[in-house]
């Protein structure tokens, strides 16, 4: 009998259907990952399973009995954490392990709290209070709360999307070591192919709604442990990760948007009417485009009770014009640091950033920003939010071009038909689509991408991906991306640039990309040397693991 079965589920909400004829059966001590697309219903799908909402047909049944509500049985993760503010993230752990330890002596209890903060990584930060952590360390909090209360049945919606690579392989890990010692049934909602052929016995994809149902399942029949290096020269990995990835951009090319035909007017924005200053161009006639972008032994310090801290020590980069770099590190290694740096958000402790010509002391428009978490106005409609930036940089042009800017852009990010939706009504992806047409809509002299697709689902994260190719292809803009996907750093990189871990975080290593443009994620599956660069990134985050630091620390 299975442990956990949906029968012929479906599940609306007002006059959206958004499951219909869902069946799956889970064996106990199964391990399910669902690859769920942007909107497809997988948080509808986990609160069904988790008895936080009802099914309008068909039924849910654990161990053959109805599930009527919620019970401790079930350890619950979303992607969106829920913290109580007040408490620690020690207290807010052992608030779990109270609940559920009720008769267990306070040391036993305090210890078990302890034992998982520590699984997660926490220890040090065992103490402070959920505004004092990062998002992904606050994630971390979510996943060791759930762990600590011993669930027999794990289901974690997304728990590990906004997590950097090393904190995300480690959980990764522990969530397996779980599951291999005490065999507890686990279903994951993952947006990570990879992460679902690592820990599954099988994947199965939960494909576009309205209406969404289940795609045919893939069995990883790969031996156990799986160890992440040795997967990346598997034969049986490599052609079952193709042909998973086949079939979701196939089911994509379904629901892509069609293009409208719009043309971009030919319009220059103020930002590019600037020229540098006469004694610097005369002085680099030469180096110009090989120093568009130059970071200068930039050096950021925070002050800190316990005194000055350097994130970012000595960072020392030079990029040509047109350029695209991937930043990429384990978490708390200053990429955003440098991101918001350059972006003007935050000074420079020491040393500079130069962009054409000029050095880099407050924001502009010359450089757009796209964050993780999209940053609209939720009573403004998508197009009304891309002209804001629009109407700004082309105030010469006429109302009809800027229109035309506007709707090209939104065009291409596959919401030409949605410009007149409010912010508010659309999903995460929608209005991270939104925040990236704003970006192009300003044409900017350089592109910064703080993990911008960190958040989305496998699907809509690839489609943009090859969105952000192809109009990077037409315009060349200068791109910086920091990213925590190994794959897609390869995917949208000149050049990757690795840092080594904080505090006084620096450049460790430089890979250059040598693959053929325009790229698509098939033929980067395909290319001999993809394999290769995936490794070496790889290489490199596995020795950063355990704290390495960089020659000037080691000193």
């Amino acid at each position: 009998m299975a442990v956990l079965e949906l029968k012929s589920v479906a599940k609306s909400y007002g006059d959206t259907a958004v499951l219909r004829d869902i069946d799956l059966a889970i064996e106990d001590g199964e391990f399910i990952a669902i690859v769920g697309f942007s909107g497809s219903g997988k948080t509808t799908l986990v609160s069904l399973m988790a008895g936080l909402v009802m099914p309008d047909s068909g039924s849910v049944t654990l161990r053959g009995k109805p599930v009527t509500g919620p019970g401790a049985d079930r350890g619950v993760v979303f992607q969106n954490y829920s913290l109580m503010p007040w408490l620690s993230v020690h207290g807010n752990v052992q608030l779990a392990v109270d609940a559920t330890l009720s008769k267990a002596p306070k040391a036993e209890r305090a210890a078990t709290a302890r034992r998982y903060i520590d699984m997660v990584g926490l220890s040090h930060a065992a103490e402070r209070r959920p505004a004092e952590l990062s998002g992904g360390m606050r994630q971390r909090v979510a996943v060791a709360r759930a762990l600590s209360m011993d669930p027999d049945i794990l289901l974690l919606d997304e728990p590990l999307s906004a997590l950097d690579a090393l904190t995300r392989a480690k959980l990764q890990d522990e969530i397996e070591a779980i599951w291999e010692q005490q065999r507890k049934t686990v279903v994951l909602v993952t947006n990570d192919v990879d992460e679902a052929i690592l820990l599954a016995d099988r994947l199965i994809p939960l494909n576009p709604g309205p209406g969404a149902t289940f795609g045919p399942a893939f069995k990883v029949d790969l031996p156990r442990p799986r160890d992440r290096s040795a997967m990346n020269h598997d034969p049986a990995f490599k052609k079952l990760r193709a042909e998973i990835t086949e079939y979701l951009m196939a089911v994509g090319m379904q629901r892509a948007a069609v293009e409208d035909g719009r043309i971009l007017p030919a319009v220059t924005p103020i930002t590019h009417n600037a020229a540098p200053p006469a004694a610097y161009t005369a002085a680099t006639t030469a180096h110009y485009l090989e120093r568009y972008v130059e970071f200068s032994q930039v050096t950021k310090t925070f002050a800190t009770p316990r005194g000055p801290l350097t994130v970012v020590d000595g960072f020392d980069l030079k990029m040509k014009k047109g350029e695209f770099v991937s930043l990429i590190g384990h978490s708390g290694c200053g990429k955003s640091t440098v991101l918001t740096m350059t972006a003007g958000l935050t000074d420079v402790t020491t040393g500079g950033v130069i962009l054409d010509g000029k050095e880099v002391d407050t924001a502009g428009p010359d450089r757009a920003v796209v964050f993780q978490a999209p940053s609209l106005f939720p009573w403004l409609t998508a197009a009304q939010n891309v002209a804001l930036g629009v109407d700004r940089v082309y105030p010469h042009a006429t109302p009809q071009e800027r229109a035309d800017i506007v709707g090209y852009y939104l065009s291409r990010v596959g919401l030409g038909d949605s410009a007149d939706r409010k912010a508010a009504e659309m999903s995460n992806g929608m209005r991270q689509r939104v925040g990236i047409a704003r970006a192009f809509a300003l044409s900017p002299k350089l592109l910064l991408l703080d993990e911008p697709f960190g958040m989305l689902d496998s699907l809509t994260r690839w489609e943009l991906q090859e969105v952000l190719m192809e109009v990077w292809a037409r315009t060349r803009v200068t791109a910086i991306c920091v990213t925590h996907d190994v794959d897609e750093a390869i995917l949208l990189a000149d050049r990757v640039v690795m840092m080594t871990n904080g505090p006084n975080a620096r450049i460790g290593k430089i890979m250059d990309v040598d693959l053929p443009r325009p790229r698509s994620r098939r033929a980067l599956l395909e290319h001999p040397r993809y394999y290769e660069y995936r490794q070496e990134l790889l290489d490199f985050l596995e020795e950063y693991e355990k704290g390495a630091h960089s020659k000037k620390d080691a000193a």
